[in-house]
Parts: C-alpha cells; structure tokens; sequence
C-alpha cells in the first residue's frame, strides 16, 4: 500500500490509529486529532474495535428493555443525538462497518491494527521494542523517538503536523474550503 502517491483516494478517507500493545497512546493521539480536525472544521467520525464485546445500553431503560425482548435493532434519538444498536450474527469487517458511516470528511479507527487501511502507528519507547505495523502499512507514526525509515514521523503531542499530512495526501478540506472550490464563482448567465 503507497498512501504517499496520487493514487486515487477513497471518497471519505480512513485511517486507523494502531499500537503494538495497550496503553501504548492510542486514544490519547486520537483526541488530540479530534480537536485538532474538528479546530480545521473537518467533519470526523471514529470507529473502535472491541474484541471482547461491549454493552452501551443500560439495564432498565427503555432501548436496553426493547433488546432484551428480542429487538435485532434498537434506535433511540434526541435533539442532539442518534444511537442505533444492531444485533449482529457475527462480527462485521470494517469495510462492512464503514458502509454504515456518511456524511464525514475522515473516519478514524482505533483497535483494528490488522486492517487494510492506512495506518498511525504510536509508538512509546518505554512501552515498545519495535514497530508493530510493516512499514507499507504505515502513513506515519507517533512516538517519543525519531525513526529514520522514509516514514514520516511526528511527536506524540503533534496533532497539526498529522492532520497536515492527511490533509494533503488525502485532500480533506473544511466545509467552507470546499464550498469556495465548488461553482460559486461562475459568472452569473445572462438574461435572453
């Protein structure tokens, strides 16, 4: 995988956020990319891997109720918020769980190191010994050392120098960015 040519880019870009262990960051760097894109004005969507399994609904509410009578799909909405829960037979992909995701400029991912997407590797040196990913794999990586292999490498703190680079390899612009690229500046058509 070369994430650092022209290549035609995906149309909403993903890129997941991996380490070789826990705690090894991951979640950490992935916030400060939130604040840092959403600061941009990127429209940003994540994605977490939990191979053990989770629970966001709570015992007694209403949606955990219409679960628990056998709802393969619960929905719940507020003025500021929508969750839809589905019951799946078997784990999904994560190309099959993107399909789900519109709307955004970028999604990240955190928890899937084994996927075929472009890939932020943190790496800690009082956590790690080695990279995890295979050098192909990786768009960057974070971490507390240099590393010198032609991958480019930011501090753990770096958040613009990130998102700068996937601005650019991936062209993810601000709403109002894109709106000033689009038709609004063709001379109005004259009247017959």
């Amino acid at each position: 995988m070369n994430f650092h040519s022209s290549e035609k880019c995906q149309p909403i870009p993903v890129i997941s956020i991996v380490g070789g262990k826990s705690n090894s960051g991951k979640t950490t760097l992935l916030e400060k990319i939130i604040r840092e894109a959403k600061r941009r004005g990127w429209r940003v969507a994540t994605l977490k891997h939990d191979v053990h399994g989770f629970e966001m609904d709570q015992p007694g509410k209403d949606t955990w109720r219409h679960a628990q009578a056998g709802a393969d799909l619960v929905a719940i909405s507020s003025p500021q918020r929508i969750a839809i829960l589905e019951r799946v037979v078997e784990e999904q992909s994560l190309d099959e769980v993107l399909t789900r995701i519109q709307g955004v400029d970028v999604i990240f991912t955190e928890g899937y190191k084994y996927g075929n997407k472009p890939k932020i590797e943190v790496y800690r040196s009082a956590v790690h010994q080695k990279l995890f990913s295979k050098l192909e794999e990786l768009l960057a990586i974070a971490s507390d050392i240099s590393f010198n292999n032609g991958i480019p490498c930011f501090g753990l703190d770096d958040a613009s120098g990130i998102c700068d680079l996937i601005a650019e390899t991936f062209g993810v612009k601000a709403e109002s960015q894109r709106l000033l690229g689009e038709s609004f500046f063709q001379e109005p058509s004259k009247p017959r």
